[in-house]
């Protein structure tokens, strides 16, 4: 299993970035059980953005807009709302049968110095339908822990399975919207002005599926690079 730490400037180049890296340093591995049975590449990853607040938060060439992001943001991560067919959502579980969200936001209210707010997405009985047979897919997002320091909230987290080009984009601008929201929560009872920090997420199998293959060489095209770094420089 190869394993790649990338450190990015925002969630657009990280995106780049990570895309990149699973084509040229990942390995082939053929999904036989799962949400799609196909090949893929994959990597193990740790990805460390430094600056996730900066808009926009999804690059031009991603498969998703800021309207998707949006929904998915306060109906998915922040209200738990279910859509038809969905058996659970991440705000759904951070949400019942305890409010993780709520606990985490008055424990850092109340003693910002705490080192220990980890909020849980995956279950024990996740493990226990596997062993059982039942047709079951785990949240691929498994833990948020969030952590003040210097003024900033920054979180880490953990995905134990990661669509790198259609899901990362996605979860990662939706995820800063929810943090964007948790921390203005936080500032409201506490009279304080922290703001969102740096983000870092792993995860062991981060990939790109086989039916992309196309798509993944025009993207990561030296004339793409080039636009991308001409971008870069007029911001």
């Amino acid at each position: 299993m190869r394993y790649e730490h990338i450190k990015a400037f925002d969630i657009p180049d990280g995106w780049y970035k990570t895309i990149e890296r699973i084509w040229t340093h990942g390995d082939s591995f053929y999904v036989g059980y799962g949400s799609e049975i196909t090949e893929t590449k994959k990597l193990s990853i740790t990805l460390e953005i430094e600056n996730p607040q900066n808009r926009p938060l999804i690059a031009d060439k991603a498969p998703c807009d800021m309207k998707y992001v949006n929904s998915y943001a306060l109906q998915y991560l922040w209200l738990g709302m279910k859509a038809e067919g969905e058996t659970y959502t991440y705000g759904g579980r951070l949400r019942e049968p305890l409010d993780q969200v709520e606990l985490a936001i008055q424990r850092l209210v109340d003693e910002p110095r705490d080192r220990q707010v980890v909020m849980l997405v995956r279950r024990p009985e996740d493990l226990l339908k596997e062993l059982a047979g039942m047709k079951h897919e785990p949240p691929c997002l498994t833990i948020l822990d969030v952590e003040l320091y210097e003024g900033q909230l920054h979180t880490t987290g953990y995905f134990r399975s990661w669509d790198g080009f259609a899901g990362l984009p996605a979860n990662l601008a939706g995820i800063q919207i929810f943090l964007e929201a948790f921390v203005d929560e936080v500032n409201k009872r506490s009279g304080q002005s922290y703001t969102t920090g740096k983000m870092i997420f792993h995860c062991k199998n981060c990939h790109i599926y086989s039916r992309l293959n196309d798509i993944i060489e025009e993207l990561i095209s030296p004339e793409e690079d080039a636009r991308r770094q001409i971008s870069r420089k007029k911001e």
